[in-house]
């Protein structure tokens, strides 16, 4: 039974690995199945032939818009670190201020003191 499942296996696959006695059982194709088949092959190796022009205009065009998205991440990467230096300045400036008006709250509290604390 094995045997029997292996050579209609082998059949299926490739007829001309059977032995010789079941090779001649095997059905030979006829002349106009053969050019039909070589018909159908030109046909996809056109086919093939297209998709390989139309792949290789697709990769030019990824390999364009690849190229621009590292100059965009590049620049987003500039402006991100400029707009950081900006907000440490503006933290900064807004520091000194901040110092600068409470020197001058003070001043002007210590000069109130002073004139309430004036002999009369």
């Amino acid at each position: 039974m094995r045997a029997e499942m292996l050579t209609a296996v082998l059949a299926l696959v490739n007829p001309m690995s059977l032995p010789r006695r079941h090779r001649d059982l095997a059905e030979r194709p006829d002349d106009h199945q053969v050019a039909t088949l070589k018909a159908r092959i030109e046909t996809l190796e056109a086919d093939i032939a297209k998709l390989e022009a139309t792949a290789a205009v697709h990769r030019g065009d990824f390999e364009r818009e690849r190229e621009r998205c590292e100059r965009l991440m590049a620049e987003v990467l500039k402006t991100t670190a400029e707009l950081t230096a900006a907000r440490e300045a503006a933290a900064q400036i807004a520091g000194e201020l901040a110092a600068f008006q409470a020197r001058h709250v003070s001043r002007q509290v210590f000069r109130r003191r002073a004139v309430f604390a004036a002999p009369i």
